[in-house]
């Protein structure tokens, strides 16, 4: 097998790996949809507010492992160059699985498990700086965004490699579109806070 056809066959297996609906399967074993509850996003956020922080932990959790395992698996077989390149596969995994009919979440909880074996200090930083963005605004949409941002500029200010500072940036810039919905809602005034009652979902 040539070197091409190995790293596609890398970059495919980390978007099955990353399109486990593990979101979707938490919720439904508790007889919930999540697909069609709250925002109806597969999403630990969604998880959470659907069937209870337990199951949203697990929900985000078993994401961010699965986004560990591929990047650290093509990390070991193929550098980490590919790495970034299944990062970025992982990723669209979970936004866009397979199994669900290319409607997945937002790829928050995935990306960062798939930086973390590559690119641990910045996305210690993207985590950090969405856990304090999450908790003075209570939007965990602009958390994740906020993180998401971070992590990617992080890359580039520690002069990580440029490959998988660029697939930051890439993963970033798709958070923020499937977030689109949310900084409309907040826009409007209907986005629903962390811990409120008020309707729309993250």
């Amino acid at each position: 097998m040539g070197h091409g056809a190995a790293t596609a066959l890398l970059f495919v297996a980390a978007y099955l790996l990353g399109s486990i609906p593990f979101s979707y399967l938490v919720a439904r074993r508790r007889g919930i949809d999540v697909r069609t509850v709250g925002s109806g996003n597969v999403g630990a956020t969604n998880v959470m507010r659907a069937a209870g922080r337990a199951a949203g932990l697990t929900a985000f959790a078993l994401d961010f492992v699965k986004g560990a395992a591929a990047t650290a698996l093509v990390r070991r077989l193929a550098g980490p160059e590919v790495a970034a390149a299944a990062a970025v596969a992982a990723v669209l995994g979970h936004m866009y699985p397979v199994w669900l009919a290319f409607k997945g979440g937002k790829g928050v909880a995935t990306g960062a498990g798939a930086f973390l074996p590559v690119l641990p200090l910045p996305t210690a930083i993207g985590l950090a700086t969405f856990a304090l963005v999450a908790a003075l605004t209570r939007y965990a949409s602009v958390g994740s965004i906020a993180g998401a941002s971070a992590l990617a500029l992080a890359a580039f200010w520690l002069r990580e490699p440029s490959a998988l500072a660029w697939a930051a940036t890439l993963v970033a810039a798709l958070i923020v579109w499937k977030h689109r919905g949310n900084l409309r809602r907040i826009a409007a005034g209907t986005e629903r806070r962390l811990g409120g009652r008020a309707a729309g979902a993250s």
